[in-house]
């Protein structure tokens, strides 16, 4: 019957077809079907479902990379391991958004002591070039460049792999890393969003090649002079010989071997003032992860400085002092009060926010009552045209589309991890010493020149960094692993995350598939500290999902706002849950990126 059926179809739509019956008359335009989206039977229809399992799980950027997360859990890896075997996987497959050229930042928490460990894998600038031989090399230049050496920093990535593992890997590094360096020799499929961002890249790159040795990215990456597109293996063989000299001799194949010798000679011959001693003498930091609490138990913590983990404990402290839930999600009142918790907490950060070994963050910056303060500047009916930063006694472009890669992994015994990882804006600085197959971060563009400001460039200096793991607590327990990657969009986005699941009761999958803003201007890090800030009042970009008689209402209130469609500056979620009764895992990922969230 059901051949029939087509067959009679078939027919009676050739008889009735003019175009058929006169091959000389021409086709008349049919216009294209707008066709929304389908219905579920549980949940919001724009979402889809967060996944559930028991023994472990696995959320990234990559399918291939949460696969490979998985295995490594399997075969009796720990968390860690699994999240070092996953990250070396994005560097090869999202090269887009991180890399053993760039910083890593993670939070670990471990069952056997119920405990948190945070750990700072940032790099350092050369110890031997001052502010002045700097100025000196950019010739007169207000910043630091995003491209070539002198934006280029310690990359950290490595060593963080390394101190991870000793203290919690029970599987050898090389197997953790043989997964990549298979992948990377034989080669793996490109992704649909990360084809983008290689487009995009090649575009930036090819612009301003001129000013840098682009020759050797061009070699990895774009040898046929077009970016590798969606669905088109791609080969790394220089970075599996990288990754095989890692695993065979440890950290010190990066920072004190051979490798490093070709690194540093590269470097230099580019102008850097980098030495083989700035690579042996790196050393990631074991940090203590901050909290705050917000309400209904939930606790959401973050790293300290160098990185911009505490605006969102900031934006908390700011924001428990109003009940958000009194209004619908997406009302112009809710969002006003976001948007606004969220241009104070960063007139702090462009003001206090630098490597603690320079300049001691105000301890007062957290305090409940220094935020509540901070919310009685929030005029309810319009937005302020300026905020200055809190008068505290102390002893860069932030914002924008940084990219980088976020993941988490949790394992059946309880060890949870949020690791962030990134060579910020682009792929990194453009530059890619011979034969090794990654390019290096250009994460030093976050650096003041001003002197006076405590993010200014000094030798032996970590720059502010915009890349942020977070964790939360629900009831004092462990509960959630959360990271939300781009820029100066992280605080903001872990913020309206934990809004979503507190506040308007999603899931973890809804939480992350809503639409979203991204506040982007005002005060900055990179800026001098007197004068006025370039763009004070900012812009607030918007979803389409964010309701019209919103955004109207928005502009009568005071606020610059632009809706952008495409998801690129909205960042990319990963984050899975533990019931602490249970032990069942609940992951989600991110529906703007190539991800997937995996369990077992």
């Amino acid at each position: 019957m059901r051949y029939l059926f087509l067959s009679t179809f078939a027919l009676a739509s050739f008889a009735v077809s003019p175009a058929s019956a006169q091959a000389t008359e021409p086709a008349a335009e049919i216009p294209a079907l707008e066709i929304g989206a389908g219905g579920r039977p549980v949940g919001e229809s724009w979402s889809r479902s967060p996944v559930h399992a028991q023994h472990g799980m696995a959320a990234t950027a990559h399918p291939l990379a949460s696969q490979i997360a998985i295995d490594i859990l399997k075969k009796g890896g720990t968390a860690v391991d699994a999240a070092i075997a996953a990250n070396a996987a994005l560097g090869l497959m999202e090269p887009t958004g991180n890399g053993i050229g760039g910083d890593l930042f993670a939070i670990i928490y471990d069952p056997a002591t119920g405990k948190l460990h945070g750990i700072n894998g940032s790099g350092r600038s050369p110890r031997g070039q001052t502010l002045d031989q700097l100025l000196d090399k950019l010739d007169g230049a207000d910043a630091l460049p995003p491209y070539g050496a002198l934006p280029i920093t310690v990359p950290g990535t490595v060593d963080a792999w390394f101190a991870m593992h000793e203290r919690f890997g029970k599987r050898p590094m090389a197997e953790n890393l043989a997964p990549t360096i298979g992948y990377a020799r034989e080669g793996h499929p490109i992704a649909p969003v990360i084809g983008m961002y290689l487009a995009r890249s090649l575009k930036a790159y090819s612009a301003r090649e001129t000013e840098f040795d682009f020759s050797n990215a061009r070699k990895v990456w774009f040898a046929d002079g077009e970016a590798p597109e969606a669905g088109e293996i791609f080969r790394n063989p220089d970075l599996a010989d990288t990754l095989e000299a890692i695993a065979r001799d440890g950290r010190d194949a990066y920072y004190d071997g051979d490798l490093t010798d070709v690194i540093v000679d590269y470097l230099q011959a580019q102008g850097s003032a980098f030495t083989r001693e700035d690579f042996a003498a790196h050393r990631s930091e074991w940090v203590e992860p901050a909290c705050a609490g917000y309400k209904d138990g939930y606790e959401l913590c973050e790293l300290p400085p160098n990185s911009q983990g505490f605006a969102a404990l900031q934006m908390v402290n700011i924001l428990k002092n109003i009940d958000l839930s009194q209004w619908e999600r997406g009302s112009p009142e809710a969002l006003h009060y976001m948007v606004e918790a969220k241009r104070l907490a960063y007139a702090d950060v462009a003001r206090f926010y630098a490597d603690p070994d320079f300049a001691a963050l105000p301890a007062q910056l957290l305090a409940e009552d220094y935020g509540a303060e901070r919310f009685k500047l929030i005029d309810p009916a319009k937005a302020t045209p300026e905020f200055q930063p809190g008068e505290i006694e102390v002893a860069p472009k932030l914002e924008g589309e940084g990219d980088t890669t976020y993941l988490t992994v949790v394992d059946g015994d309880g060890m949870m991890v949020s690791l962030i990882q990134s060579n910020y804006r682009g792929m990194g600085g453009g530059l890619v010493a011979p034969g090794t197959g990654f390019m290096f971060q250009d994460r030093g563009e976050l650096f003041s020149l001003d002197p006076a400001h405590p993010n200014a460039y000094e030798p032996g200096k970590r720059p502010f960094h915009t890349i942020i793991p977070a964790f939360v607590k629900k009831d004092g327990k462990p509960y959630m692993t959360l990271g939300l990657m781009g820029g100066g969009m992280q605080p903001q986005g872990h913020v309206q995350v934990l809004v979503n699941i507190v506040d308007y009761g999603m899931n973890l999958q809804e939480a992350g598939d809503a639409a979203r803003f991204n506040h982007d201007g005002g005060p900055q890090p990179t800026e001098t500290l007197e004068g006025p800030a370039a763009d004070p009042l900012g812009t607030l970009f918007v979803e389409p999902g964010i309701p019209a008689e919103t955004i109207a209402a928005l502009r009568t209130m005071g606020h610059k706002v632009e809706v952008v469609d495409n998801g690129i500056m909205f960042g990319g979620y990963q984050a899975i849950a533990r019931d602490p009764e249970t032990g069942v895992l609940t992951g989600a990922t991110e529906m703007r990126k190539d991800g997937q969230a995996s369990g077992y």
